[in-house]
């Protein structure tokens, strides 16, 4: 998928400017407020010119988020790059339904948030009752290769199996003769058990002091350790 040109956040009044110039009865200051707004629970949208296919609800939007590790917050919260032509759509939107829009969130991976403390993201609008709008996506941070890298980390049973499986090939590729001049399957499975026990411990030491939680534990939290 070819990315779009991104522009940095210190550009995005002269993006506005440019991009609400032929619409005087947009004020550039109200937009700047709304995209910074606290989520809500509704926007007043004309249903029937909604498009479906990007109507979800918040359990679909948690499921997407614990699949592939992302977070679901208020795009205040947000420190990435914003497109040009996201905020084409929203006044694109706004234009179509006669609206003002409020309560904007982003899916995106905690690395692009503004944490407190203690790779691409999709725009989203409340329509209310826990469903949400998808107003504009960009990159590709739903690839398989994420979902793939995301899944240890959905529960503690995943990451064991992991941890097993990576365990098991790092065995295999040991030359586990140097240990014994007459290796046998019980050498093999005793150095297998050696190998878990020195990953094992290396990933609980990387989890427990960097703070990191597992995906359904994160997936709408706005701390950076939880």
């Amino acid at each position: 998928m070819m990315m779009n040109k991104l522009f940095p956040p210190t550009q995005i009044d002269q993006i506005l400017i440019n991009v609400l110039s032929h619409n005087s009865s947009i004020n550039l200051g109200n937009m700047l407020d709304r995209l910074s707004s606290e989520s809500q629970n509704t926007n007043n949208f004309d249903f029937d010119q909604l498009e479906s296919h990007k109507i979800f609800h918040l359990s679909q939007i948690r499921k997407v988020c614990i699949d592939y590790r992302l977070r679901f917050l208020d795009l205040k919260y947000f420190k990435g790059n914003i497109p040009k032509e996201g905020i084409e759509k929203i006044t694109q939107l706004e234009k179509e339904h006669q609206t003002s829009l409020e309560g904007f969130k982003i899916m995106a991976p905690s690395v692009l948030f503004r944490l407190k403390k203690t790779d691409d993201p999709l725009l989203f609008v409340p329509l209310g009752n826990n469903y949400f709008y998808l107003v504009h996506k960009w990159g590709n941070d739903l690839s398989f290769f994420r979902k793939a890298w995301a899944w240890p980390f959905k529960n503690i049973w995943n990451l064991l199996m992991a941890i097993l499986f990576v365990s098991f090939f790092v065995t295999l590729m040991t030359p586990y003769q140097v240990f014994t001049k007459t290796p046998t399957s019980s050498t093999f499975w005793m150095l297998y058990f050696f190998m878990f026990k020195a990953i094992a411990s290396i990933v609980l030491f990387y989890g427990f002091a960097l703070g990191k939680n597992f995906n359904p534990a994160i997936w709408n939290n706005r701390y950076d350790k939880t």
